[in-house]
């Protein structure tokens, strides 16, 4: 099993037809984690809560964690997450980095 991180910070072009089923799955588990709650018309439930915008720090990374955790168990059950870590911007925004495996 290969180990692979995904950083929420970065952007890649989405692929309508990927090339391995790995590149689906990645980019499956990046639109996962970068996407908000009810911005998806026909299922409002992907994606992560954004209401833990106000939180202090640690809440809000603890909240996040368990959000990403659900969320990549629900829609991409062909990974395991290996580890959820987060780092923070100047501006106070918390950036998820999620390690799997495939």
């Amino acid at each position: 099993m290969a180990t692979y991180e995904i950083n929420s910070a970065l952007t890649y072009p989405i692929s309508l037809a990927p090339d391995t089923e790995l590149a689906e799955i990645l980019q499956n588990v990046q639109t996962i984690i970068s996407t908000m709650k009810g911005t998806i018309p026909l299922d409002r439930e992907f994606g992560i809560d954004g209401r833990v915008i106000d939180l202090p720090m640690h809440v809000a990374q603890a909240k996040l964690s368990n959000e990403i955790f659900q969320a990549i168990k629900h829609y991409e059950p062909r990974v395991t997450i290996e580890d959820i870590s987060f780092t923070a911007t100047l501006e106070g925004r918390l950036v998820p980095k999620v390690k799997v495996s495939v």
